[in-house]
């Protein structure tokens, strides 16, 4: 072995019973032991148990005579850590033992790992349903580059100046009283805080170690645990939240390594963040009404189409309401369009608050909404939403100090008895709600427009 413990790659040589007889130099590097702790240890003792079965079964191959080249596995190093191997062996009949060199190529899966873990999280940004759903994918691409069993993404709304978690996985609840996966509360002087709060990463060492340089002492929502790490997560120079790991198993600790590939992951999953925050707001937009939060007509009339054609079921009876604010212009002249803008939202309010969760209340402009019922028992269900309606929006309004009152007048449209298309239903009840509008009053409202 003289020669040998010259090479970078290591050179191993392992009995018939799985057992190392001899090893060159280079295996402290890689595996972190000193030869002389190698000799006589089992080799698969030192695989990593996920790859234990198929590197027995690449050591049968080579016993009956094969040649492996180019096989990886992963070794546990003397500190814990991963070793990922590169090995070509070959059976000595000779002299009755395996001849193996391993060379080491954890840098290279590593950079392999991150590249992944990039185009992973990219991806996770357009896949994903929303952000909840977002974050619990990232919590998986980082559980193939360490250990995460206990993971959080915490966010900073800056409008509010409020911190919280939009996904919180911990083995350990901190409130017995809260209900299970409710996060803990979190304040700028938790660790997690502290994080968003300075913009740099916090690293808590194992509590057998001492604090390194950068490192914070306990603090509330350590919750206990043996390591603790967070990273802040930055867009254009802000900070806009953190990820954070933490470890309750003493044999598991993070480290300056696991710091700077969290760190460079963060990026990551900052723009993936802020690019599914621009998207959602978009797809807002172009769904609901940005002054009452109600359905915009696009979406009613999407939600109307599938009402009237579900798939696979016969189609059920539904109705339409079409509304118009009588007199709502004369306030609007008289008073300003910021205070009618007002009116339209207790309006929209009042709407949404008279009929079931289940059905759907849209603006589709100016002082015009539409109500979509569904599963309707008979034909008179949806007159009397409309007279309920009609009573509720007829109440006085309390705007910025001013008493406002106005009418309303609303066509009512059922389906197969007043057409069965989405267009159809929408003529008619913008048909009789005209009617109603010229039709005379008992009690006359406020100037009809």
């Amino acid at each position: 072995m003289v020669y040998a413990d010259l090479l970078l790659d290591a050179i191993c040589v392992v009995s018939a019973e799985g057992r190392f007889v001899s090893v060159s130099a280079a295996c402290e590097r890689i595996f972190g032991y000193a030869p002389e702790e190698m000799v006589g240890m089992r080799m698969l003792d030192l695989v990593h148990e996920e790859d234990r079965e198929r590197t027995r079964a690449a050591a049968e191959r080579v016993m009956r005579g094969g040649i492996e080249t180019h096989f990886e596995n992963r070794y546990r190093r003397k500190d814990g850590g991963i070793a990922h191997i590169m090995w070509t062996a070959r059976w000595s009949q000779a002299d009755g033992v395996r001849i193996g060199v391993a060379r080491d190529v954890t840098a290279l899966k590593q950079a392999q790992q991150r590249q992944a873990a990039v185009y992973a999280i990219s991806e996770a940004a357009h896949l994903s349903a929303d952000l909840t759903d977002l974050a619990a994918r990232i919590h998986t691409i980082i559980s193939t580059l360490m250990p995460a069993e206990n993971f959080a993404v915490a966010l900073h709304d800056v409008d509010r100046d409020e911190l919280s978690y939009l996904y919180h996985v911990d083995e350990r609840d901190v409130d017995e009283r809260a209900a299970p996966g409710t996060p803990p509360p979190m304040s700028a002087d938790t660790l997690c805080g502290q994080v968003i709060r300075h913009g740099r990463e916090l690293l808590l060492p194992a509590r057998n170690e001492s604090p390194a340089p950068g490192t914070a002492s306990e603090a509330p929502d350590g919750n206990g645990a043996h390591s603790w790490l967070g990273v802040p997560l930055k867009s254009a120079d802000r900070t806009i939240g953190a990820l954070v790991v933490k470890s309750y198993d003493d044999s598991q600790s993070y480290d300056e390594e696991d710091r700077d590939l969290l760190q460079f992951v963060s990026i990551q999953v900052a723009q993936a963040i802020v690019r599914k925050r621009l998207f959602q707001r978009l797809e807002y937009m172009a769904r609901y009404d940005g002054l009452t939060g109600l359905a915009n007509r696009e979406a009613f009339h999407e939600r109307l189409r599938a009402a009237l054609a579900p798939p696979g079921t016969p189609p059920k009876r539904l109705a339409v309401l079409y509304l118009d604010l009588d007199g709502f212009k004369h306030i609007n002249d008289t008073y300003g369009h910021a205070l009618g803008d007002t009116l339209l939202e207790l309006a929209g309010r009042r709407l949404r608050h008279g009929v079931r969760d289940a059905s759907l209340v849209a603006r589709l402009g100016g002082d015009e909404f539409a109500v979509l019922l569904e599963n309707l028992r008979a034909p008179a269900e949806a007159e009397r939403v409309a007279a309920a309606l009609r009573h509720a929006l007829r109440q006085p309004f309390d705007v910025s100090g001013q008493r406002l009152q106005v009418g309303v007048s609303i066509g009512v449209a059922i389906s197969r008895q007043d057409g069965n298309s989405a267009e159809d239903l929408l003529r008619r009840a913008d048909q009789a709600m005209y009617a109603e509008k010229r039709a005379p009053r008992t009690a006359p409202d406020t100037d009809a427009d």
